[in-house]
């Protein structure tokens, strides 16, 4: 690192024109990167994905993509088996399927009972849109409104129409939020005023100005990616909101021990040098560690995964690469003069604050063991109860035409499942007539559609729509299509979402275990070699794993439960969670947590080398790196605090977690646990046998002491 700094501080002048170069580019990225991006959630080789993939061929719509459901309740003293009443029905399903070139499904086509609601007036249909082929959401506004004029024109006078269905009440929930933009800069004026505190000096912009060369130089790292594979529209998200965190806790963690090397009267380029030799390496290891935590999601056979894995680890690699190269060329010529005026001088001694809390910890080591690990158990317990699959329809709008058509078939007795139909695609030679009459019969069907006419024949083949009593995000929906996929004969293929969600759980979470492991044998290597121990990183890793499990257990509490949800953002229990968020959270979360492990324990053992004693490592690491710890938390947890006022319910779940996480690790591990269980081991944190240093190739302990 010494050779390196020193590299670094010989070509100023270069550094800083790169670093120039590349954000000029990057900006000029940013501004196109958008139109490149996918929203494919799909796993390659899923029989739901080829299902969904033929129907969407054949038949221009169903599988994946949403139906509308327009419900219409007929004027008092109005029944829909009255001659004329049906016909206009027929009219009006006609009339609006032709309006949106889809396919449609009523009572008034079918005769089928199970489309009227018991008061005998209400009754829904099913219109699959053309014009919303491909899955995607917003398009739906675009036909809900044509679809509702053309229908209603052929309605009996006194009807009410209103149309319903996940999309629209996903579009209902609220479609506007902040742009990107808008929430990097919220997360980044909450950060400036952090870190305005921490400094107390015109210091604090430059961390800030590490970020925005780190974020902007990442969209142009992800606008060349996209032009090699597609990548996933949400890692705009995670550059833009993780990277400023993680940009700015680097860039906090070297200026801060730059600070001390100052106060401790080094001056120039000595100063930097003696911070990258000490903070550099922490944040090589950080975000070492954030990389690996990503390898989870590398390996894992879903594009989209590996596409938000790239972006994931291209913001903290630009970081890290900002951080040790352009932030010392800064600190080295204009440091002096930022900090000269600071309000808050930098004492070379550690915090009084921290410094006294770490020792009460440790004076009640095991207290605060128990209590800790009693917070985090309940908290993971919770996550046992998690039901991945699709948000609720109650999670959904609470005002609207499309909440009113969901309200309106509760009124009348229809089960809210048949907003989630599966598809079943028959294929050549196979009669579709008997199969209809099976799945009808299979337990959470509430009805089948198995048309003769053209919309639901192509070339040999046939389309049948099932309706199911239970939402497909739910336990029993999912038990409903698994029955479904267990009597449709061979060939045939099952479609839509929930089984497309039921092939995600089977393909990423059947191998999870396996990538748990990998990845906490790569991080505990890592940390063995960093710290030369072998008990420090296996405790690292077990807290962060156990960190992780509460993260996911409090998840489960706020959305899928509602505790809390309500209050904060107006919405019910999901009951559920994405079936991507909890891969997504770990794979970020475990590093992103790391950062404070590494930066803590690298302090700590800084500390042991030059006192012996471990309890005095403990209390000075802790006292020099609380504040630290704290403010970067803070920093990240405002960033995903700005995340989670996207409109989009999986990323204000996806931020959450995140922001939960952070809480989480910087309180209750890194500020309790971490300290009194390094303090509890005592000197066998120092443990590192001499064949444990050959394997990791580095030199062994020296003898420890308490």
């Amino acid at each position: 690192m010494d050779a390196f700094s020193r590299f670094v501080l010989r070509h100023k002048l270069l550094i800083g024109l790169l670093w120039l170069t590349a954000t000029l580019a990057g900006a000029v990225a940013v501004t196109q990167v958008t139109d490149r991006l996918t929203e494919d959630f799909s796993p390659p080789g899923s029989p739901a994905r080829d299902a969904n993939t033929a129907i969407a061929r054949l038949y221009g719509t169903g599988g994946e993509d949403k139906p509308l459901v327009p419900v219409v309740t007929l004027p008092s003293g109005a029944r829909v088996d009255d001659p004329a009443v049906r016909r206009a029905l027929a009219r009006a399903f006609e009339a609006g399927a032709e309006r949106v070139d889809g396919l449609a499904a009523s009572y008034a086509d079918t005769a089928d009972r199970r489309f009227v609601g018991e008061d005998g007036r209400t009754t829904f249909g099913l219109v699959f849109p053309r014009a919303a082929a491909g899955g995607d959401a917003e398009e739906a506004p675009d036909v809900t409104a044509p679809l509702t004029e053309a229908m209603r024109a052929e309605l009996p006078p006194g009807s009410t129409l209103r149309v319903t269905g996940m999309d629209a009440l996903e579009e209902g929930a609220g479609s506007e939020g902040p742009s990107v933009l808008v929430e990097t800069v919220i997360g980044g004026v909450g950060a400036l005023v952090v870190l305005a505190f921490v400094f107390g000096s015109p210091l604090a912009l430059v961390p800030l100005g590490v970020a925005v060369v780190s974020i902007l130089t990442s969209f142009l790292a992800v606008y060349g990616i996209t032009g090699v594979t597609e990548v996933n529209f949400m890692v705009q998200f995670v550059v833009a909101l993780i990277g400023l965190g993680v940009a700015i806790d680097y860039s906090l963690l070297l200026v801060t021990r730059w600070r001390e090397e100052v106060a401790h009267g080094h001056r120039g380029d000595e100063a930097v040098r003696r911070a990258m030799a000490t903070a550099g390496r922490a944040v090589v290891s950080s975000a070492v560690a954030v990389a690996i935590g990503l390898v989870v999601m590398l390996v894992l056979p879903v594009d989209f995964l590996r596409s938000i894995a790239y972006g994931g680890m291209i913001i903290p690699t630009v970081s890290a690469l900002a951080t040790l190269t352009l932030l010392p060329v800064i600190l080295a010529t204009a440091g002096p003069r930022l900090d000269r005026r600071g309000l808050r001088r930098v004492s070379p001694d550690a915090g009084r604050a921290w410094t006294a809390w770490t020792r009460r910890v440790i004076r009640w080591r095991w207290a605060a063991i128990a209590v800790s690990l009693s917070l985090l158990g309940a908290l993971a317990v919770a996550a046992l109860g998690l039901n991945l699959g699709e948000a609720g329809s109650d999670a959904l709008a609470k005002r609207g035409p499309a909440y009113e058509g969901l309200s309106a078939l509760d009124r009348a007795g229809i089960p809210s499942g048949v907003l989630t139909p599966v598809d079943v695609l028959v294929p050549q030679g196979v009669d579709p007539r008997p199969v209809a009459a099976r799945l009808a019969r299979v337990p959470g069907v509430r009805t089948v559609v198995a048309a003769d006419g053209p919309g639901r024949r192509r070339d040999g083949t046939a389309l049948i729509t099932v309706l199911p009593v239970d939402e497909g995000g739910t336990g029993p929906g999912k038990d409903t299509v698994t029955a479904i996929r267990d009597v449709v004969p061979a060939g045939a293929r099952v479609g839509g979402e929930a089984a497309a969600d039921l092939d995600f759980i089977d393909q990423v979470y059947g191998t999870f275990p396996l990538m748990l492991a990998l990845v906490a044998l790569l991080t505990f290597v890592l940390l063995a070699r960093a710290f030369r121990s072998l008990l420090l990183p296996l405790k690292a890793v077990l807290l962060n794993l156990l960190s992780l499990a509460s993260v996911l257990g409090a998840t489960v509490l706020v959305w899928q439960y509602g505790y809390g949800g309500e209050q904060l953002w107006g919405i019910s229990a999901t009951g559920s969670i994405a079936t991507f968020i909890p891969v997504m959270v770990f794979a970020f979360l475990y590093g992103l947590s790391m950062d404070y492990e590494v930066f803590i324990l690298a302090r700590i053992r800084e500390e042991y080398d030059r006192t012996g004693c471990t309890e005095t490592a403990v209390v000075e690491g802790i006292g020099r790196t609380g504040r630290l710890v704290t403010s970067a938390a803070l920093i990240l947890f405002l960033a995903f605090a700005s995340l989670a006022a996207a409109p989009i319910i999986e990323v204000k779940i996806f931020a959450t977690g995140l922001g939960l996480g952070i809480l989480l690790d910087a309180t209750i591990i890194r500020a309790l646990l971490v300290p009194a269980v390094v303090a509890a081991l005592g000197r066998w944190n120092w443990w590192l046998p001499g064949w444990a240093a050959r394997v990791l190739r580095v030199r062994p302990a020296t003898p420890f002491t308490m």
